[in-house]
């Protein structure tokens, strides 16, 4: 026998599997050294298990093999047995699920007692990776009830782990939770680090599968913390997460976490399993993202993979991915409509009923589609009862599809009764989410719910009342919570400040031409670890109702509401002035799009293009662009808004026109809202309480300075923040609760995540978190910097980025541009404003007259002056 024992090395596999292999190699020496095969099977085994662990499965593959040849050599079934139950183990992670279970079917007859208990167990754990979850039960109870007699603590952790796991994606959520908490206390007592991070993760997994989304992210965020403490890696939980993400959705992020894992995985066939669930999460985010070619191809080889497995309910699953981007893509036939039925079924029965819903809900619309009103009703019947339990999101796809139901049946009401039910359980499940990005991002799941309520108030003959009151019902829902701060925990303000660090080198970086590949690396782990703290965010608050049309017209006085909205392609606006509301159509929404973008890229050639350059040709084109989206935007509806002043809540489709630049509209007060019901909190929230204006600018613009320092002189006691003391955190400190606050500096708009658009101050940006942090927004907001005004449009009209965040927290009025401009030709616009402002003038007043002046100075002016909104009220 060794100084260093095999079972040290065994029990050491959990706590730490590279001090365990070092264990497993010096026992192993001593094993050949003294020609005691048993002591080399049992080291083998322990060095292929930590292997494992560290997910280096050919290794753990060789090694386990090994042990099964040491221990027929040595003569002993036990040692073949426990050998070929580890070897079962390792090749069940690599896919090979069939050569596992014989593995394990092999050895169940040569053990006894707690031998015998353990390979039980591991049954249970390769039926489990088969989904045949009813016999893997059955094995898990009977190993946790052994390992309860004989004591064995650390078998029923084990099995209680993979118990919990397995009711998570069964639907026993709170039992699945017991299980973790068990599982980890006893795994706390033994000592065991690495696997009290296992069931973190998975228990990750059970929150995300209950709707808990914070809780979900947190779990995963502590898991991965963990395991990079123990440099022990886990490509898995980059998979697990893109369940989360998906279900949320975070696409952008989902989409760039799946490419990577797909692509890290791609050169290691022994991760069979987490590729093809990688790809299976990229098809579902094609599929969210409209992108039908690419979710049927991904999710056609997911499905193939998972056929090759074994893995039914995951072959099943990308099936429905492929028969509803067949869908979306177009395709209404009986073969489309037989195939989604039949893959309903086939997910009801393998035990995933929330996929299993999706699919029901999707063959009764291409019944529906092909005029068979009674298949439709029959599978929407089938459908309907999910809306009585489950988590948030299938209960409020019940309600949706007893709408349909409803709605097929004549009843319109009914329908609209089921339709209201969904979306205030969807309100409910947002409020919970605490973070504002999480609340704007699940606007997702109620578009179907909110745009057949739409639908059943257009096509029923519903006054513009209705229509407005639904297209207020699911609008930039987010902004009409509750704000909801980050917690207070100083690890996002540390987040935050070594962020900033890393971007101010980065920058100094690619300036001075050094490589900056590590730095970018560091600033993606550092962005990952913003949003990770800032989503922990508890939940809570309430929400503000749609507001009536009487209500609209008493805070509206003289002035008019148009709201646009999108619906089936079409573009419509409810004008609410007078104290009555009319409904309109306006054409084709892709039109009014195009015409957007044509006018948007306009103005930023106008504003780009070098000082001695004639800009006629540009301005023809401006002209042309906003004189089109003046006959289709507004003309229509001149007679109902009559020269008043607007108020203007333009769909997503519109988002980011630059209003002034439209003929009529140059000097004529305008404010902007994301919705009806954000605007009417912006108007009666009072007047701004007293105090000092902060005026801050930026570095690397020479104009900054000049434009605050003019600003000053307007504003009387203002705090000036200029040079070393414009820092973030200074800024952030002073404009918290400020009556006004302006800031001019070079400005970001960040596409790929909104809330990191930001303001370049001294000692880095201030971002769109930082803004969340705050404890009172400034009440009125003033920005010069290029692009500050957009927003980021998500399903749902939400809105994400500067804009959202200071009025989703209270801002009253915010001016700022929404196309690049130059500094100095803005400088003397901004200034002519707060001359405005301190006269009194509301400020889209004090905006409009500015803008008037300014555009008579040339071209290039009005092109600057144009791109200015006021947003609020």
């Amino acid at each position: 026998m060794s100084v260093v024992s095999a079972s040290a090395a065994l029990e050491a596999r959990q706590r730490d599997p590279r001090a365990a292999i070092g264990l497993g190699r010096a026992a192993l020496a001593a094993a050949r050294a003294s020609g005691d095969l048993a002591e080399a099977s049992a080291a083998e085994r322990a060095i292929g298990l930590s292997l494992r662990e560290l997910h280096d499965f050919p290794g753990a593959l060789r090694h386990l093999r090994r042990s099964v040849r040491l221990a027929r050599g040595a003569g002993s079934d036990r040692l073949t047995a426990l050998a070929r139950l580890s070897l079962a183990f390792a090749l069940s992670s690599t896919g090979r699920h069939a050569q596992a279970l014989r593995a394990v079917e092999q050895a169940l007859p040569r053990l006894r007692g707690g031998d015998a208990d353990i390979a039980v167990m591991q049954r249970g754990t390769v039926l489990h990776f088969l989904c045949r979850y009813d016999e893997a039960l059955r094995d898990y109870d009977a190993a946790i009830d052994a390992a309860r007699r004989t004591g064995d603590h650390l078998g029923e952790a084990r099995a209680r782990n993979n118990r919990g796991l397995l009711r998570a994606y069964t639907g026993g959520l709170r039992a699945a939770d017991e299980d973790f908490d068990r599982a980890a206390a006893l795994y706390r007592e033994l000592g065991l680090e690495l696997a009290v991070a296992d069931v973190r993760w998975n228990a990750g997994i059970s929150a995300q599968r209950a709707g808990d989304v914070p809780g979900a992210l947190t779990a995963f965020a502590d898991a991965e913390q963990e395991y990079r403490r123990l440099a022990v890696p886990r490509p898995m939980l980059l998979v697990n997460r893109l369940e989360l993400l998906v279900s949320v959705p975070l696409l952008e992020e989902a989409r760039a976490e799946a490419d990577r894992a797909v692509a890290d995985l791609a050169d290691h066939p022994d991760f069979a399993l987490g590729r093809a669930e990688a790809e299976f999460y990229r098809a579902r985010v094609a599929l969210l993202e409209g992108d039908a070619d690419t979710a049927a191809e991904v999710a056609d080889r997911a499905r193939r993979a998972f056929h090759r497995q074994g893995r039914d309910v995951w072959a099943a699953s990308a099936r429905h991915v492929g028969l509803r981007a067949a869908y979306l893509g177009g395709r209404r036939d009986r073969a489309l409509l037989t195939a989604m039925a039949r893959i309903a079924d086939r997910l009801d029965a393998l035990g995933w009923r929330v996929a299993g819903l999706e699919a029901r809900v999707d063959a009764a619309l291409i019944a529906r589609d092909l005029g068979d009103t009674r298949r439709a009703a029959a599978e929407l019947a089938l459908a309907a009862p999910a809306r009585r339990s489950g988590p948030a999101q299938a209960r409020a796809r019940g309600w949706y599809a007893e709408a349909l139901r409803r709605e097929l049946a004549a009843d319109r009401r009914g329908a609209a009764v089921a339709l209201r039910r969904g979306l205030a359980l969807l309100d409910e499940h947002r409020l919970s989410l605490g973070a504002g990005e999480l609340r704007a991002l699940s606007g997702a799941h109620g578009q179907d719910l909110a745009r057949a309520g739409l639908r059943l108030a257009l096509t029923g003959g519903a006054g513009a009342r209705q229509v407005l009151a639904w297209a207020e019902s699911w609008r930039a829902g987010a902004l009409r919570m509750t704000p909801a701060r980050p917690p207070e925990d100083t690890g996002l303000a540390d987040a935050l400040t070594e962020l900033r660090a890393v971007t101010a080198d980065l920058e100094r970086a690619l300036l001075e031409g050094r490589p900056a590949g590590a730095l970018r690396q560091r600033q993606t782990r550092g962005e990952q670890r913003v949003r990770e703290l800032t989503r922990r965010g508890g939940g809570g608050g309430r929400l503000l109702r749609p507001p009536t049309v009487p209500e609209l017209a008493d805070a509206l006085g003289d002035a008019a509401l148009v709201e646009y909205i999108g619906s089936e392609g079409d573009l419509l606006a409810v004008v609410v002035a007078g104290g009555r509301a009319s409904l309109h159509r306006l054409g084709a929404l892709d039109d009014a799009a195009r015409e957007v973008r044509l006018l948007r890229f306009g103005l930023h050639r106008l504003v780009t293009l070098p000082a001695r350059v004639d800009r006629s040709g540009g301005r023809a084109g401006v002209d042309h662009a906003a004189g089109r989206l003046r006959k289709r935007l507004l003309d229509p509806l001149e007679r109902r808004v009559d020269g008043r002043d607007l108020v203007l809540a333009p769909t997503g489709a519109l988002g980011g026109l630059p209003w002034a630049a439209l003929p009529g509209l140059l000097g004529r007060p305008t404010v902007v809202t994301p919705s009806a019901a954000v605007w009417l909190r912006a108007a009666t929230s009072g007047a701004p309480a007293p105090g000092r204006a902060v005026l801050a600018a930026g570095p690397r613009l020479p104009a900054a300075r000049g434009e605050v320092d003019a600003v000053a002189a307007l504003t009387g006691d203002a705090l000036v923040l200029v040079g070393e003391g414009a820092t973030v955190d200074a800024v952030a400190a002073a404009i918290d609760g400020a009556p006004l606050a302006h800031v001019a500096a070079h400005g970001t708009f960040r596409a790929d995540n909104p809330l990191f658009s930001a303001l370049e101050l001294a000692d880095g940006p201030l971002t769109g978190y930082d803004l969340q942090r705050l404890a009172a927004p400034p009440a009125r907001v003033v920005l010069s910097a290029c692009d500050s005004g957009l927003s980021a449009v998500r399903p749902g009209d939400e809105l994400l980025g500067f804009t959202a965040a200071l009025l989703g927290a209270g801002t009253g009025a915010l001016v700022a541009p929404v196309v690049p401009v130059p500094a100095e030709e803005t400088a003397p616009l901004v200034v002519e404003l707060h001359r405005g402002l301190r006269d009194g003038l509301p400020p889209a007043t004090a905006l409009a007259r500015a803008q008037a002046a300014h555009a008579g100075l040339g071209d290039l002016e009005f092109a600057a002056g144009a791109g200015f909104l006021c947003f609020g009220a």
